[in-house]
């Protein structure tokens, strides 16, 4: 290939080249794409990071904790206790420690997390009952006739002093919070029912609600819920327990690793099995030919002695005794006991103080193995000498 040819090949690419470019930018334009990967692994393992977040960006100090041993170090005054988590290990002693606290200052808001039971007459929630508040499911009660066309029914509505429309926040209308001692001082109602209550307990404030959704990651942002938390706790250094009570070592294992201990029990149950099997051959029966009269009689003594007892076999070793005497001496029932041993002196050559001492009824007591070996053998000899 010539120059000539060299060139023209070469403008070639270049014309091809430009034209494809100017397409591309005639053609595609750039954009930016959100590609949504849910939740980050803090949002998933924290349901109140949202409300954190907000209050302590309007000036609240936050902590967040895993149980109530937090109150030994906590200044009442000046500080709120959110209890929006799970309470139902908490025991009647940690519920007083925690109205103790309020009773000195302290803020207290938590979720009422029973229903109250006409026949034990309690609800089982330690600080509900404490408080003496009731929580029913709204659907129990009667309909109220409304004043005013309600638009939003479901809807928790609070009014404040000064303000023309209310607050409206989303807690869950199925349920209803009631003051039996009209011991609150504030509440919030939706159209049929009571979500919040607020009452004075000692030098504190305590609030009562149905539940805490209103302030999870998902839920905070709508309606006027971030801003009722803020307002509950404007003021006060927060402090948001998870849990009154920590979980025991078995609970979080199971929680955390429950294929680990699904794989530990069935390595055990194999181990179990392994060694539970026999190993070897099984011994053959022990053939009957062998054994003799003695073993027969010796086992068969045993066997009276574990379940009859020694005093079975000294009454059957003295009548034999008595028997083979009556046969020796014609009439020896009808002699006295005292002319029997005379007999049996005569017939055996022993004395009759030995003889009286063998014959008299064997003792309640349990004798000694060497003093039954003796009384047995002293019996043998008379039984032999007949």
């Amino acid at each position: 290939m010539n120059r000539r040819s060299q060139w023209l090949l070469g403008l070639l690419v270049v014309v091809v080249l430009g034209a494809i470019g100017y397409y591309l930018a005639r053609h595609l334009h750039p954009y930016d794409e959100v590609i949504d990967r849910g939740p980050s692994p803090q949002v998933r393992a924290n349901p109140w990071l949202a409300a954190e977040t907000f209050m302590r960006h309007r000036g609240l100090n936050v902590q967040t904790v895993n149980g109530l041993e937090v109150l030994e170090q906590l200044p009442p005054k000046g500080h709120s206790l959110l209890l929006l988590g799970d309470r139902d290990r908490m025991n009647a002693r940690q519920a007083e420690d925690v109205l103790t606290w309020v009773r000195a200052g302290g803020r207290l808001l938590f979720v009422a997390q029973a229903l109250w039971d006409d026949d034990k007459l309690m609800s089982g929630d330690v600080l509900l009952d404490r408080l003496q508040l009731r929580q029913f499911l709204a659907s129990d009660l009667p309909s109220l006739p409304q004043a005013t066309p309600d638009n939003y029914p479901h809807l928790t509505k609070l009014y404040l002093e000064n303000e023309q429309k209310p607050a409206y926040f989303s807690f869950d209308p199925d349920f209803h919070l009631e003051d039996p001692a009209n011991k609150a001082q504030s509440w919030a109602n939706s159209a049929n029912a009571t979500h919040l209550m607020q009452l004075r307990y000692g030098d504190g404030l305590v609030t009562v609600v149905t539940d805490a959704d209103l302030w999870t990651n998902a839920a905070i942002g709508r309606y006027d819920n971030a801003w009722l938390l803020w307002y509950l706790n404007q003021g006060t250094d927060v402090t948001l327990v998870f849990r009154s009570a920590r979980d025991s070592l078995a609970t979080l294992l199971w929680r955390h690793y429950p294929q680990a201990l699904a794989s530990l029990g069935v390595l055990l149950l194999l181990v179990i099995w392994h060694f539970g099997l026999r190993h070897g051959p099984l011994l053959p029966e022990p053939a009957m030919a062998r054994r003799q009269l003695r073993e027969h009689l010796r086992a068969t003594a045993a066997f009276v002695l574990r379940h009859a007892g020694q005093d079975r076999l000294l009454r059957a070793l003295q009548q034999d005794i008595l028997r083979r005497a009556r046969r020796r001496h014609p009439g020896f029932d009808r002699l006295a006991v005292a002319e029997q041993w005379q007999v049996l002196s005569r017939l055996t050559r022993q004395p009759t103080a030995a003889i009286g001492q063998a014959l008299r009824p064997p003792l309640k007591q349990r004798l000694g193995a060497a003093e039954f070996s003796r009384q047995v053998a002293h019996l043998q000899t008379l039984r032999n000498a007949l």
